[in-house]
């Protein structure tokens, strides 16, 4: 066995269980493949990755493909064989849409999701992925102790490679987050501070007294106008800086009207 050159990236912040996730690619024929599922992984938030026997690998093409994983790519480690790949794993799953009449016993992938990542608990766990033609052979699934499927089209179950990756990766982290993965954006929220009972009332006040100057409500046979903006305004939950909107406009038209 080999390994890669050691990436000099700090490593990455993983919740419980995703650390000991390896997602491990057996025999792949194309590098831009490899670097595809470097990608998955990252975006997920998955930081191992293990080939078994790839054709071409270290490659151009994989960096190129990893869009800004390559990281994952110089941690990477290089096996001869599935069995070295899986040497101190606690579980394997292998991932294969064809189904056996011998082997593990399949399950879709968000109903293993939980369960993988419960056995991280016990140790490291892999996810094992085959060649990007012929899939993974039936003596590589008997190395595992489950099977895996992503419930395509019945018709067409074909994925690429980076594609079923990506999918495995994001329902682990589903799982790993309850589902409920954080969200985390460099923007900021704009919002103001929620304007108090006395600032509402004074805008009712305001809104009524300019319906009436300009012949909207007819304050001897109002009906239900003012109950129904109330309702209205109230599912809106203004915030004070909402509110000083509306009374601006209620002021422009107030001076258009002369009032």
């Amino acid at each position: 066995m080999n390994r890669a050159s050691p990436s000099h990236s700090p490593p990455l912040a993983l919740p419980s269980g995703l650390d000991k996730v390896h997602i491990v690619l057996s025999h792949t024929s194309h590098p831009g493949n490899i670097g595809a599922a470097a990608r998955a992984m990252k975006t997920m938030g998955l930081s191992r990755l293990t080939l078994v026997n790839p054709k071409s690998f270290p490659a151009a093409e994989a960096v190129t493909r990893a869009v800004g994983a390559d990281d994952i790519l110089e941690r990477a480690t290089v096996c001869d064989s599935l069995d070295a790949a899986l040497a101190g794993t606690v579980f394997a799953v292998a991932v294969s849409a064809r189904q056996r009449s011998i082997g593990p016993a399949p399950l879709q992938a968000r109903q293993a999701a939980p369960e993988i990542l419960a056995l991280t608990v016990g140790g490291e766990v892999a996810l094992v992925f085959g060649n990007e033609t012929a899939g993974l052979s039936n003596a590589e699934v008997q190395r595992c102790q489950r099977t895996v499927f992503i419930p395509a089209n019945p018709q067409y179950t074909s994925l690429n490679l980076g594609s079923a990756v990506q999918l495995l990766c994001y329902e682990l982290r589903l799982a790993a987050f309850d589902g409920s993965p954080p969200v985390f954006t460099k923007a900021t929220p704009f919002a103001s501070p929620r304007a108090t009972n006395d600032d509402i009332e004074r805008y009712y006040a305001h809104l009524e007294r300019v319906m009436v100057a300009t012949g909207f409500l007819d304050p001897q046979q109002p009906k239900r106008l003012m109950p129904k903006l109330r309702r209205l305004f109230g599912r809106a939950e203004l915030e004070r800086d909402e509110l000083n909107i509306l009374r601006g406009i209620l002021d422009a038209m107030e001076k258009k009207i002369g009032k």
